[in-house]
């Protein structure tokens, strides 16, 4: 089963990647876990072309050029998430790089990339608040349905999340300020499919309702729930649901 694991504060941490940057990570999770390699700060990860093309459903001709140019853009993102000043017991903002190194083998059909030394503790710290699921729920979602399903799940003892402030969910999807600032092009450009694409191929079902200040809407939340197993479309043997512990408690409202 490949299994993606990463910890509550990363889930609800605030950074803009591409589909295909957003999968290059979600699949070098996997390459460490699968090759019993881990994830450190000093090991470079593989991610194959044609890994890419299987895992995704896309075709393998034109994937190495793609996963080139995504892992060079990923060298430079960076991610905002809040931890605690243990010695002030304060909330601190951390802003760090995703990787701190990408190679490429040409011929080989082959990327690599080392994971930062503050990424890895979140992505491999599974003893507290982190959220699970497996990479087949998201093989056919866009980014924004990636995003949004993986906040879901952070929530998925409870099957409901709290009223999530509009300016933190648009920073939390990887929204720019500039994108989709109308509220009609918001809806039907980024939630409406993202909510679609999680009801047809993952294995929730999920509802959104609307929060108002006035006549304006400034926040949303969610209930969800767990799909039959002849409900799923996309998984094919569903005796392990993933495993979710409480999400972390560390506050969110995060910016970039």
């Amino acid at each position: 089963m490949s299994l993606v694991v990463k910890d509550n504060s990363l889930i609800n941490a605030s950074y803009t990647l591409g589909l295909v940057e957003q999968r290059l990570i979600l699949l070098a999770i996997i390459e460490a876990r699968e090759t019993s390699k881990g994830i450190d700060a000093e090991t470079f990860l593989e991610i194959h072309a044609q890994h890419y093309a299987d895992r995704f459903h896309v075709d393998v001709k034109n994937t190495y050029a793609m996963l080139s140019d995504a892992v060079m853009t990923l060298f430079n993102r960076q991610v905002t998430y809040m931890t605690i000043d243990e010695k002030r017991n304060k909330p601190e903002k951390r802003v760090v790089r995703w990787v701190s190194g990408i190679s490429y083998v040409e011929g080989a059909g082959i990327v690599k990339l080392r994971f930062a030394p503050e990424i890895v503790p979140l992505i491999t710290r599974l003893e507290q608040n982190f959220t699970s699921y497996e990479l087949m729920q998201v093989a056919n979602l866009n980014l924004y349905a990636t995003r949004l399903y993986e906040l879901l799940v952070s929530w998925r003892s409870a099957g409901k999340t709290p009223i999530i402030e509009l300016s933190d969910f648009r920073s939390k999807l990887g929204l720019l300020d500039q994108e989709y600032k109308l509220m009609h092009n918001f809806k039907n450009r980024v939630l409406d499919p993202a909510i679609e694409q999680i009801n047809e191929h993952t294995d929730i079902t999920v509802k959104v309702e609307q929060h108002k200040t006035g006549r304006s809407i400034t926040g949303f939340s969610f209930k969800f729930k767990q799909k039959k197993k002849t409900e799923s479309k996309t998984s094919k043997n569903s005796d392990s649901s993933p495993r979710i512990e409480k999400p972390s408690q560390i506050p969110t409202n995060i910016v970039k």
